[in-house]
């Protein structure tokens, strides 16, 4: 087929008139609007990256110093209030009450026990069984008296009087009086009733039916008018439901659904493709932007801060550190070691001082004072004994000694 000839144009492809005619402005707008969108976001983005690095870690180091510390402090407080409660209750309520079970209330109870146990258990044993015997004795008596003059009564009455007038003055009558009478008075009215009941069934299932037959055809003309009626009225809403549906879909879904495959379908999409390129287009502005702010930042704040850093700030601190430092440096270095060197000679002749003293004191040369720093004991040669004032020998010494008995 040849590519120059027209083909016709598909109203449902995405590439039509109208969308060819909106996509620049749209994006156009849309650009407009999202740009400031987008650099305020990436600004906020660096900003929060920017806290997240610098302000979070120290402020939530210090939280969690406060926190801890907050703990602490409340810890010692509850635990002091605890050892100070707990003092108190000891001193004014436990110390009180064992005190008082154990120098009054265990003596009075152990009396007590002594009364209950040695007076008063016999006694109310005793009594108990006084009362038992009374009681029983008397409750012997009273059911003597009472079967002697109520229940030997009761029973004659019963047996020899109510028993044979029941039975005989009222049972057997009226046995008789229901066989011999009522029975045979009520199978004849049952038959009557009968014969009666039948006779005005029979009446009243004729005058039913009549009416029933009447009824029926009546309500047979009734469902038949009725019937075309209805089939009528259901036409006539057949046919108005038709054309309300019929003009519905011509004049509102019709409109409606070429509006929206039309109109706002292409709107829609290229609005939505328009965002998501100026998105995109917005992102690279702002980055170049970000860009030029820290290269203008690099080169207006940094370089110059590093050129003076460079050129003045690190030449003062090395004549800082070499002319000034230093010397004082080395200078409290000698100052301290002379004094150290000082009290230490001073140390020494003071000790001296004092051991002289105590020598002169006590007298001779050997007593020495319990308490005074000892020298270092020396070997003498060829033993392992050490003496005091012996002077340490050399390790050569030995070799040439042996050297020389050999010889």
């Amino acid at each position: 087929m040849d590519d120059r000839t027209p083909q016709p144009l598909d109203r449902y492809a995405p590439e039509t008139a109208l969308t060819r005619l909106i996509r620049i402005p749209v994006r156009i707008v849309v650009l407009v609007v999202v740009l400031p969108v987008r650099m305020v976001w990436d600004l906020l983005a660096a900003g929060w990256y920017a806290v997240d690095r610098t302000v979070l870690p120290p402020l939530r180091r210090a939280l969690e110093a406060s926190a801890g510390a907050l703990g602490r402090g409340l810890e010692w407080l509850f635990a002091s209030v605890g050892r100070v409660l707990g003092w108190l209750i000891a001193a004014l309520v436990l110390i009180p009450l064992r005190w008082l079970y154990t120098s009054v209330l265990t003596p009075l109870g152990h009396g007590l026990r002594w009364i209950a146990t040695a007076l008063l258990a016999p006694a109310a044993r005793g009594l108990g069984a006084g009362l038992a015997w009374l009681f029983t004795k008397a409750g012997q008596g009273a059911a003597w008296l009472f079967t002697a003059l109520v229940v030997a009564p009761v029973v004659g009455l019963w047996r020899y009087v109510l028993v044979p007038v029941a039975r005989y003055g009222v049972a057997v009558p009226l046995v008789w009086l229901y066989g011999a009478v009522l029975t045979p008075v009520g199978r004849g009215t049952d038959w009557v009733l009968g014969k009666v009941w039948d006779a005005a069934a029979w009446i009243v299932g004729g005058v039913w039916r009549g009416v029933a037959w009447v009824l029926g055809g009546v309500g047979r003309g009734l469902a038949w008018v009725l019937g075309g009626l209805w089939q009528g009225v259901a036409a006539v809403g057949r046919g108005l439901w038709v054309a309300v549906a019929w003009l519905g879909m011509t004049l509102l879904v019709a409109p409606a659904s070429w509006t929206y495959r039309r109109i706002l379908t292409p709107v829609g999409r290229e609005i939505a493709e328009a965002a998501r390129v100026a998105w995109r287009i917005a992102g690279y502005l702002s980055r170049a932007v970000g860009r030029g702010i820290a290269w203008l930042a690099r080169h207006l704040i940094g370089v110059p801060a590093a050129w003076v850093y460079r050129t003045v700030c690190t030449p003062v601190g090395h004549l800082v550190r070499d002319g000034l430092w230093a010397p004082a440096r080395r200078a409290a270095a000698e100052a301290g070691r002379a004094a150290r060197s000082a009290l230490a000679t001073a140390r020494e002749t003071v000790r001296q001082a004092r051991r002289d003293a105590w020598r002169a004191l006590v007298g001779g040369a050997g007593g020495a004072r319990s308490g005074e720093p000892r020298g270092v004991p020396a070997r003498t040669l060829g033993s392992t004994t050490t003496v005091p004032s012996a002077v340490q020998a050399s390790e050569t010494s030995l070799l040439g000694e042996k050297l020389v008995k050999r010889g």
